[in-house]
């Protein structure tokens, strides 16, 4: 009786090492895990976002579904909001580990309380940590000290009017906010590059007090020319996509930085 008493303990003890040892193994691979971010965009067919690879790499992975946002307006941001439960869903069976409700305008034109709203619904759906691109910028505006902004937009003056009501929400003074005056979603890519380096330059001239420069729109692509835009003006930039991104990494628990590409993501190294 005793040996089976001594093989029984033994039996035991082994179990709880092989049981140990997985479970450790198991936190070895979570510790390993890539991030997932899963991103909501306003277009419908939006792909992976090739700011988010240049920034971060294998470092982070994207999942990614879209709501068929057409028009960059109250009524066309008013028709998908009922898409975005069944979006966030789609996104955590995906293996997202948390989501950006992406669109600047699409979060912020109902102001604070409504883009909060929008956060909830999207947890409440997949059950995951959420954020916006709103929040992206507001958080990246407030991290390089800004108060006094210059905005430049890709929207008309409807949307630019509900923006500067935003931005005075959270504390800040839009000294000015200019638009390129674009409604079609389609026609934010037509923008290229050197038409918003000029275009930010411009905005900047007509508000010289100015401490900082929002550009506003998740469609343009800005994050090579954050820096040439900052030795132009003289202040930092903060721009929708690459800080939305900062935020969503920040939100899935990475060191955000990408340095090189202006104030805020290199001095986040």
């Amino acid at each position: 009786m005793l040996t089976k008493r001594r093989e029984f303990i033994a039996g035991c003890a082994a179990s709880v090492a092989a049981a140990a040892a997985g479970f450790g193994a198991r936190r070895v691979a979570a510790a390993d895990k890539v991030p997932v971010l899963g991103l909501i965009f306003p277009p419908a067919n939006r792909g992976v976002p090739e700011e988010g690879v240049a920034m971060y790499g294998e470092r982070l992975r994207y999942v990614v579904t879209g709501l068929g946002v057409e028009q960059m307006t109250p009524e066309g941001f008013e028709m998908v909001l009922p898409r975005i439960p069944a979006a966030a869903e789609k996104l955590a069976a995906e293996g997202a580990d948390a989501i950006e409700l992406t669109g600047t305008s699409l979060t912020f034109f109902r102001g604070e309380a409504f883009n909060q709203q929008l956060r909830e619904a999207v947890t409440k759906a997949s059950g995951l940590p959420a954020t916006t691109m709103s929040n992206g910028v507001i958080d990246g505006l407030k991290a390089v000290g800004a108060k006094q902004v210059a905005v430049a937009t890709a929207y008309a003056d409807e949307v630019n009017g509900r923006l500067r009501a935003f931005l005075i929400e959270h504390g800040l003074t839009p000294l000015v906010v200019t638009g390129l005056g674009l409604e079609a979603i389609t026609d934010v890519e037509k923008v290229t590059q050197n038409d918003l380096i000029e275009f930010a330059a411009r905005v900047r001239e007509s508000a010289p007090d100015a401490d900082s420069l929002l550009l506003s729109c998740g469609g343009f692509r800005t994050l090579e020319i954050i820096a040439p835009i900052e030795a132009r003006t003289g202040v930092p930039v903060i721009s929708s996509m690459p800080h939305g991104l900062w935020a969503g990494a920040r939100l899935v628990g990475m060191n955000a930085a990408a340095p090189g590409y202006g104030t805020l993501l290199s001095r986040e190294a």
